[in-house]
């Protein structure tokens, strides 16, 4: 059998080569586009405000710029050529007239169907016989008929008269498709011949080699080595290097704002003459003492003039938005904005490494920064300046100028109306009713998370045992500052349901427990959820940053003693009960979040302090003392054995009666004496104050959770 190779002469095939090369990478192209974004921050809801900033032109060019980014201008116009090219061989196909080759078929060229007899064969070839045998057949030149034709198909005719009545031509047919054989196989080439012909085939090894020696190898190595110098953070690595450098023991909130001025990704923000251009006004600007203090302190100042190049000025840009400084040219407050959010990337690479030191003033530090970084606001300065209209200067005048500590948006919103009303509208220079009312209506929309309770629990079991996977639940409700008719809490919301053991996907965190009716007098617990889909909050409300970003709520525990991280944060962005009504009223429902670790390998009381931390909002933030109770396993099934303990039943009861009978006593005799439940005794305090931060701190209720007797029954069982 031998091989041909031809090429596609007329062009009939070429256009579904292309077409079908087209959509592979169309396609798939098409649909990152279109698709639906599911980031967090094109889901969630938005606060309602009218405020816009002077500079909001320029932030909300930030905005579509970083759309821009994302869509990647080149993927819209290769998707568009994409479409155009497929467009074009689609009509290439309609219009050429394709020949298909024909396969060889005995019964169409006798023209008698497939389940003839051999007999009807026989006698259709001796009709043709009489009209198309060579000695018979008469040419009719009306039809363009030449001798050569009938001769032609004359053998045809032969040829599939003896493939179906000859037994060996037939075998042939059968098992090669031909009465004579094995055919030559033919393998066509999707490629006009003028290509390849006529000295044109120096032009396509010369595609080829540019596109298999030099596109392809730069496509995947530009991939690789940008997959390879970013951290999961999405920062690259030598600016993860950078900060790694900064760290250091005595870190403070100013420190990490130089520290993120370190990132290698400055350099391509401010390249050629912009790292000089207006760096003098701009310090200058930063330096500038007003009635509200300096922005940048002695010693921040004193590092950044030390540095050098894109570095210098991106300290003096992030300085300059911290404290919402104009810089009176458009450039510069356009790369002000721009500073801003690789400023808040660098700090969640800041962040991890500051964990991975597991220092807890540390952390907190380069949590604070991440929420002044957000509204806008600098280091030690007033949490009153993340409500739109207040300036540092009537932040001054509502706190007093005696005031040696800040007030945090909790404490305005919960003076007395006529005393806040009083210091925000009454004075010189502060503001008018109408802006006063537009600050307060901000104010009561910000999703302030007020834990309620803390405690230790193991699934399924009454106890903490050694090397138990503990679950830490916080229960809390979201209470804007500023809220009226806060309902008391339901002590049945506090208790935490395990789900049935079937419930995989419950077990496994994918859903919450399935709800249960509450029985008060019995101790079962409260339903966990009314929804099982997640409910996000409200964008975080900070009208300077150039991002939309959902707020972040971060928790873990440290060791009260050492100071150092014990369980690593973990993250909430959503909720699983609706935050507001259909009125648009607070709901404050009672809110679940769960982190696992496992219990340390001996018994004992482990006391810690748990750090609630909200990335988006100053003077939010909040801790509370626990313990965690860790008993040994032999020492806990003990306990577990004496509470499951049953009393017997009351001897002047119909049931004491009847138990007196099967006991062979007598109704009104001495009973035996009844064995009473045990319990195991818990502790609980509560304390909340604030620091001159403004952070919001709490002391621990409790700290292990027994739960009730009848509840844990039913978990056990």
């Amino acid at each position: 059998m031998s091989t041909d190779y031809n090429y596609d002469e007329q062009g009939q095939f070429f256009p579904y080569f292309i077409l079908t090369i087209s959509a592979l990478v169309t396609l798939p192209l098409s649909y990152t586009l279109l698709r639906p974004n599911k980031d967090i921050e094109d889901t969630a809801p938005r606060i309602k405000s009218d405020f816009k900033p002077i500079d909001d032109a320029l932030i909300q060019g930030q905005k579509r710029k970083q759309w821009r980014r994302e869509r990647r201008l080149k993927r819209i116009i290769t998707v568009a050529a994409g479409w155009l090219t497929m467009a074009l061989m689609m009509y290439l196909i309609a219009v050429t007239k394709t020949t298909a080759p024909k396969i060889w078929d005995p019964y169409t060229i006798l023209e008698i169907s497939r389940s003839s007899t051999e007999q009807q064969i026989k006698k259709r070839y001796r009709d043709l016989s009489r009209v198309f045998h060579p000695d018979k057949a008469i040419v009719d030149e009306s039809k363009n008929q030449t001798v050569e034709d009938i001769n032609d198909y004359w053998v045809e005719v032969t040829k599939a008269f003896k493939t179906l009545t000859d037994e060996e031509i037939r075998n042939n047919y059968i098992q090669y498709g031909h009465p004579d054989g094995k055919q030559s196989f033919s393998i066509g080439i999707a490629l006009p011949k003028f290509i390849v012909t006529d000295g044109n085939g120096k032009y396509v090894l010369l595609v080829y080699g540019l596109l298999l020696g030099v596109l392809l190898p730069y496509v995947v190595g530009k991939w690789w080595y940008g997959t390879q110098r970013m951290t999961k953070e999405k920062v690259l690595l030598a600016s993860a290097s950078n900060l790694f450098r900064e760290y250091k023991e005595n870190l403070t909130d100013g420190d990490v704002v130089n520290a993120l001025s370190s990132g290698e990704e400055y350099k391509g923000v401010l390249n050629g003459n912009k790292e000089d251009s207006g760096l003098g006004k701009i310090e200058k600007s930063i330096i500038q003492e007003d009635e509200a203090g300096p922005i940048v302190t002695q010693k921040d100042r004193q590092k950044l003039e030390s540095y050098d190049g894109a570095r210098r000025k991106a300290a003096a840009l992030l300085w300059a938005y911290l404290g919402r400084i104009r810089l009176d040219g458009a450039s510069l407050d356009d790369e002000k904005f721009e500073a801003a959010p690789l400023a808040l990337k660098l700090n969640e690479s800041f962040i991890a490494i500051t964990l991975a030191f597991g220092n807890v003033p540390q952390l907190l530090s380069a949590y604070r920064i991440s929420q002044h970084l957000i509204q806008a606001v600098p280091p030690n300065a007033s949490p009153l300046l993340q409500l739109p209209h207040i300036t540092p200067q009537i932040a001054k005048a509502i706190e007093g100028p005696d005031s040696r500590k800040h007030l945090i948006v909790q404490e305005f919103m919960a003076m007395p109306e006529y005393k806040r009303r009083k210091l925000a509208t009454d004075q010189a220079g502060v503001l008018s009713p109408g802006l006063y009312n537009e600050a307060v209506a901000v104010a009561r929309q910000l999703p302030l998370l007020n834990v309620e309770k803390v405690f230790f629990k193991v699934m399924g079991e009454r106890f903490v045992t050694t090397s138990s996977l503990v679950q830490f639940v916080v229960k809390a409700r979201v209470i804007p500052p500023g809220s009226a008719s806060v309902p008391e809490v339901n002590e049945l919301d506090l208790e935490d349901i395990d789900p049935d053991e079937g419930d995989l996907d419950a077990l496994l965190g994918r859903k919450p427990a399935k709800n249960k009716k509450a029985k008060p007098l019995e101790g079962d617990a409260a339903p966990t959820a009314d929804a099982e889909k997640p409910l996000q909050p409200p964008l975080a409300y900070a009208p300077y940053f150039p991002r939309d970003h959902s707020p972040r709520w971060h928790v873990f525990l440290s060791d009260s003693k050492l100071g150092k991280v014990a369980v690593p944060p973990f993250t909430m962005t959503t909720f699983n009960k609706p935050l507001i009504d259909d009125n648009g009223n607070p709901t404050f429902n009672m809110q679940t979040f769960k982190m696992q670790f496992q219990a340390p390998p001996q018994a004992g009381n482990y006391p810690f302090v748990m750090h609630l931390v909200c990335d988006s909002y100053i003077g939010m933030d909040s801790k509370r003392e626990v313990v965690l109770e860790v008993k040994d396993s032999s020492q806990a099934a003990t306990m577990v054995n004496e509470e499951d303990e049953i009393s017997e039943p009351e001897e002047d009861s119909l049931a004491g009666q009847m138990n007196a009978l099967k006991t062979g006593g007598v109704a009104g005799l001495a009973a035996p004496p009844k064995r009473t439940k045990k319990r195991a005794p818990v502790e609980e305090s509560s304390d909340e104050e604030s620091d001159t931060e403004g952070e919001a701190e709490d002391t621990s209720e409790t700290d292990t959770d027994t739960d009730s007797e009848d509840e844990g029954k039913g978990k056990g069982k």
